[in-house]
């Protein structure tokens, strides 16, 4: 289960740019996928995630607007959108546990004390000895 629907995509064929010879200018192997997030039938918190997550990919008005030209044919591009799309959803569908904030033990407290005390006698020790009378 990728988590949405395939067919609730829009799929448009357009011709790819970039290198590719001849072909780049004759074949329409790109693909826009386009996945209108409200329409859809996914759960109504992955729907809110999906549209908070502030990808560039999300417009305002709730669509999913994704390019893949990266292959040479249209069925690989094709599949490539979709995993891309499975993979944006998963992200918005992860639920993100709150950090519960914890105190430092007394034992931790006193070795950071004890290593700042080492520390600067350390520091203290490179200094310049003054002469004792």
């Amino acid at each position: 289960m990728t988590g949405f629907d395939p067919r609730e995509c829009t799929w448009t064929a357009i011709r790819a740019s970039g290198p590719g010879g001849q072909n780049v200018n004759k074949v329409a192997t790109a693909v826009v996928l386009r996945f209108d997030v409200r329409a859809s039938s996914l759960p109504e918190r992955v729907k809110v995630r999906l549209l908070a997550l502030g990808d560039a990919r999300v417009s305002s008005d709730g669509v999913v607007r994704i390019k893949a030209q990266r292959f040479r044919t249209l069925e690989r591009n094709r599949q490539d959108a979709c995993a891309r799309l499975a993979a944006l959803v998963a992200e918005a569908s992860k639920v993100v546990v709150a950090r519960v904030a914890t105190r430092p033990t007394r034992a931790s407290q006193r070795r950071r004390v004890d290593a700042k005390v080492v520390r600067g006698r350390v520091k203290a020790d490179r200094r310049r000895v003054r002469d004792a009378g």
